[in-house]
């Protein structure tokens, strides 16, 4: 990079904090910071959930996958991650809002305490912010692998500005801030994209390569097959039902957009268009990854720094700064969204039963906590994020595939299926036993099991076996122990009900409007 990459790389920081400020402006309570009030406009949260789904672990770890197998990237990644949202527009997008319309919450999973119980809603809680520190810590240190690539810079220090970064105009301006940094990222994202798919074609013409004809080089050869390797049928199938769950709101930040929305109507229409843009976009973004084994031989044995290396070579200076801007929009996207989603788990669902000063906190108190929140779970993630590499995490998409993958479903089954009036029988029992059995799954497959087989447990084995234990437990203890109680059907009608004539849900005893562990309601 040279002082004109730099200047693109410092305008746009710049940028990012100014619309931080002004997003300032929006925010007036905790309903404004965790859900944008209600107000926000449906293609906007369609834009804000496709891009918080992005991180630069696409440049890096699934740059390094179609490197090695080809087009499996995309059928393996983008496209089950396309096909989950369409299914959840209608499955679940709704339903989510209508948490934050009727029932008044501002965290994805504040209404577990009522649809479950306190311990539920606890172990939910604990398990999917510490799963989320170890989650966006990977997303750290992939952006800050592309910075080291490009600047010099160590890993270290490519953490610490881009997590300063982010922390600054998210904490100011809560999902405000995140929805319309991502609204400009995707704009970037859009001529990074481009500009990259362009000068890998002119590339391949120099090679007197054809568009079509690549597929035919010996480089290339088996990366045509949509499943390989690894990422076989097995994987495909647990991938496409982990996304299912995740891209819908297990992972909580994607739950805040269909929250954010004004409407139930507005919520499906944002994640249609978020299902559209995982289908379509990808395949431009991929392309060059696809064609990097004809233009560039990577250093790593993952292939992890092959799109690095590439951008290096063909992109000029000036429009190098804006495809490493791109790199950096898609981290920023997810880790500030995701940074909002755990503040908010934390301030509305655990701080209430940890103190009972925080049972007090007023709007204004409750705003203060909120940001604080937000700028402590950033460096126990940036903390993380050192440690990478280390035995225990080993390497980038390790950490991302294995253990959020396989660690999410046994968060996801009970909060999500939660919703559904199908699954209206299976209680806190269910809920519990199906989430602790879930992470010992995980342990068992991944480590002792794993130990005792040659070449280890196979990868599409360790992610979709713990999900697989949670879903058959949650729905086999709710036929055998149904804790279905008027209270709990009460509010699966709340968010199943269409129209506006559905009954008050119930309110937990003594909460008051005044304090942040009541309801938020809506100005």
């Amino acid at each position: 990079m040279n002082s004109l990459d730099w200047a693109v790389l410092i305008g746009y920081f710049g940028v990012m904090v100014a619309i931080g400020v002004w997003s300032h402006k929006r925010v007036d309570n905790v309903s404004d910071f965790f859900t944008a009030g209600g107000k926000m406009p449906w293609w906007l949260s369609g834009i804000s959930h496709h891009m918080s789904g992005y991180s630069a672990v696409m440049f890096t770890g699934y740059a390094g996958i179609a490197y090695t197998y080809g087009v499996t990237s995309f059928v393996t990644w983008s496209f089950p991650i396309a096909l989950g949202i369409a299914i959840g527009a209608r499955l679940f997008a709704p339903r989510i809002n209508r948490l934050r319309s009727r029932l008044h919450v501002a965290s994805p999973l504040e209404y577990l305490k009522n649809r479950y119980n306190l311990s539920t809603q606890q172990a939910l809680a604990w398990s999917g912010m510490l799963l989320k520190i170890v989650d966006v810590g990977a997303k750290w240190a992939a952006i800050a692998t592309l910075l080291s690539v490009f600047t010099g810079v160590t890993l270290n220090q490519g953490i610490l500005v881009t997590g300063a970064i982010t922390a600054v105009y998210c904490t100011i301006g809560g999902l405000w801030a995140d929805a319309l940094t991502e609204l400009g990222q995707f704009v970037i994202q859009l001529l990074a994209g481009i500009s990259m798919f362009v000068a890998v074609v002119l590339k391949l013409d120099d090679k007197h390569i054809g568009f079509f004809d690549a597929w035919n080089q010996p480089a290339l050869h088996g990366h045509g097959k949509p499943l390989v390797g690894p990422y076989g049928t097995v994987f495909l199938l647990a991938f496409l039902f982990i996304k299912l769950f995740e891209y819908n709101g297990g992972m909580l930040n994607q739950a805040q957009r269909y929250m954010a929305t004004g409407s139930a109507r507005e919520a499906e229409r944002g994640a249609r268009l978020s299902a559209i843009l995982w289908l379509v976009w990808p395949v431009v973004l991929f392309f060059p990854m696809w064609m990097s084994p004809l233009l560039v031989h990577a250093q790593k044995p993952d292939g992890s720094d092959s799109y690095g290396l590439m951008t290096e070579q063909l992109i000029p200076h000036g429009l190098l700064g804006l495809v490493v801007v791109g790199f950096f929009s898609h981290t920023m996207a997810m880790c500030s969204s995701d940074a909002n989603a755990i503040s908010a788990v934390f301030t509305r669902d655990v701080a209430p039963v940890l103190s009972a000063r925080a049972r007090s906190w007023g709007q204004t108190s409750g705003l203060v906590a909120a940001r604080v929140t937000t700028v402590v779970f950033l460096a126990l993630s940036m903390a993380v994020a050192t440690q990478v590499n280390s035995p225990t995490f080993k390497d980038i998409i390790t950490v991302v595939i294995k253990w959020v993958a396989g660690l999410m479903g046994p968060i996801a089954i009970p909060m999500m299926l939660g919703l559904l009036r199908p699954f209206r029988r299976s209680g806190p029992t269910a809920a519990l036993t199906s989430w602790a059995a879930g992470l010992l799954a995980f342990w068992l497959v991944n480590y002792p099991i794993s130990w005792q087989i040659s070449g280890g447990v196979p990868l599409e084995y360790q992610v979709s076996v713990p999900l697989a234990v949670s879903l058959v437990l949650y729905i086999a203890i709710g036929y055998l122990k149904p804790e279905d109680t008027p209270e709990r059907l009460a509010i699966i009608d709340q968010v199943n009900s269409d129209g506006d004539a559905a009954a008050a849900a119930p309110v937990p005893a003594g909460a008051g409007d005044d304090v942040i562990g009541a309801p938020v309601h809506e100005a």
